[in-house]
């Protein structure tokens, strides 16, 4: 059996190596997102570019105010509806992302809770007699930083699911109100 210095080296090295493995995942899921992202602007971008050209070649060839006003005023719909698909897309990348991530950690904060829990047991199986209240002080700090891990895991899950509830609103407030304004625009 190996001693207890051992035994926390040990762990002390897998630990090193989890959070390694950690943080290369959370690279990796953090990256993924940023190649959506940027695959979404670079295709807005494109389209942006081409409906403005296309746009233009309509203004220009209006042949008075009224026909140039007419055609700016039926550009309104299709452009609003352009943003809140791309609003949706950028709220789901990010809601994706984020999910990923949390997967992620939780799965990470489970596991080292675990080795935790192992290490100490084993440890406290070669505790000499009267060390009873140490182990129990130790137990007790273990649950209380695993309570206080799990209670800002809660909150920071709260925190982002407000933030995606209210972007959704916000992509849903704007739908609407550019579905109400192009009802109007029409039956004029």
């Amino acid at each position: 059996m190996s001693t207890p210095a051992e035994q926390f080296s040990s762990a002390a090295k897998a630990n090193f190596e989890a959070n390694l493995a950690l943080f290369n995942d959370f690279t990796a899921k953090a990256f993924s997102g940023v190649e959506k992202l940027v695959e979404l602007n670079v295709t807005a971008a494109k389209a942006s570019f081409e409906d403005s050209n296309a746009t233009t070649k309509k203004l220009f060839s209006a042949k008075d105010p009224q026909e140039f006003i007419s055609l700016s005023l039926a550009q309104t719909q299709p452009n609003t509806e352009k943003a809140i698909a791309y609003s949706r897309h950028l709220a789901n990348i990010a809601s994706s992302t984020k999910a990923e991530l949390t997967k992620t950690a939780d799965a990470q904060v489970a596991e080292t809770k675990r080795k935790v829990l192992e290490l100490f047991d084993q440890v406290a199986k070669s505790a000499p007699a009267g060390s009873e209240s140490a182990i129990a002080f130790v137990t007790s700090a273990i649950g209380n930083a695993t309570a206080g891990y799990e209670q800002f895991t809660k909150s920071a899950k709260q925190a982002m699911d407000t933030i995606e509830s209210n972007i959704n609103s916000a992509v849903e407030q704007l739908s609407q109100t550019a579905a109400k304004a192009s009802a109007i625009t029409l039956k004029k």
